[in-house]
């Protein structure tokens, strides 16, 4: 007698088991995409809030300006760190959000400077502005520098002292540009423009510091060559305008570490010592006496 086989029984919902695992694994995995996205976010607007403010203060940086009411990645990085957004650390495009004292106070820094340096605005060889940048202190090459030298002459001493003087009583920082027209230059001393605008910056920079006690920590120079005109390089003109040395007054302040140590030297010996006399002083003060 043959045995009867029994039917094996069969579970339709098995199915649910294995979907569920699915799914918690599948929810499992989108909750740790989540956090790791939100995390990529905040180092993101970290990394482009350190180029940007890097740049900027480079002056190799201008970006679009974006759509109104939209803010930077530095906006965005305070915002998620829930640290109030102040008017001094916001930047919209090209536009310098600062606050209504800042604005202010460079108009009134830009008015000093207009009484001090009257006759040399009336010869057209400095020029004023308040600009994205800042406050533009443009010292035209004519009545500052001979061609190719990266020595001002002896007669704009005073010039750049009113000038050192007035931003040293300020509390922003200050960056020095060397800009030249597009003309090379092949000389002894410098191979291309960009040697000779980086010297000139520098050297204005070390004027300031050693002759008139400026803060260093408050400097920057950098040299453009010609890559940064002001108008064209077309005319000769425009080409005397593009040959210049800006000093630009940054809405930004630097936060002071310590007292700056004075250099030891006297105004006068310290300016001579990085400014040449000229010719007929150097030969008065060495003409013995009768």
């Amino acid at each position: 007698m043959k045995r009867r086989q029994g039917k094996h029984s069969f579970n339709h919902e098995r199915w649910l088991i294995s979907y569920a695992d699915f799914i918690t694994l599948l929810f499992a995995f989108f909750v740790v995409l989540y956090a790791t996205s939100k995390a990529d976010q905040r180092k993101q607007a970290e990394a482009a809030a350190s180029i940007n403010s890097a740049f900027r203060a480079l002056g190799l940086f201008q970006s679009a300006s974006p759509a109104k009411g939209s803010l930077t990645a530095a906006t965005a990085l305070a915002t998620s760190q829930e640290v109030p957004v102040t008017p001094m650390n916001v930047v919209m495009g090209d536009e310098i959000l600062g606050s209504p004292e800042v604005q202010q106070d460079f108009e009134r820094i830009k008015r000093d400077l207009e009484g001090r340096l009257s006759n040399q605005i009336a010869r057209h060889v400095v020029a004023l502005r308040i600009g994205r940048e800042g406050l533009v202190i443009s010292l035209r090459e004519a009545g500052f520098y001979d061609s190719g030298s990266a020595v001002p002459r002896p007669v704009s001493v005073t010039t750049l002292g009113q000038i050192a003087d007035a931003l040293r009583a300020t509390p922003y920082d200050v960056r020095i540009e060397g800009h030249t027209d597009n003309v090379p230059i092949h000389t002894g001393q410098f191979d291309s423009n960009w040697e000779l605008s980086t010297t000139r910056a520098t050297h204005l920079a070390r004027i300031f510091i050693v002759g008139h006690h400026f803060a260093p920590a408050r400097l920057s120079a950098s040299g453009y060559a010609e890559y940064h005109p002001a108008t064209t390089n077309a005319t000769e003109e425009g080409r005397a305008q593009n040959r210049r040395v800006d000093i630009i007054v940054l809405p930004r302040i630097t936060v002071p570490q310590a007292p700056v140590i004075p250099v030891p030297l006297t105004k006068p010996a310290a300016i001579a010592a990085v400014i040449p006399a000229s010719t007929a002083t150097a030969k008065a003060t060495t003409k013995p006496l009768p």
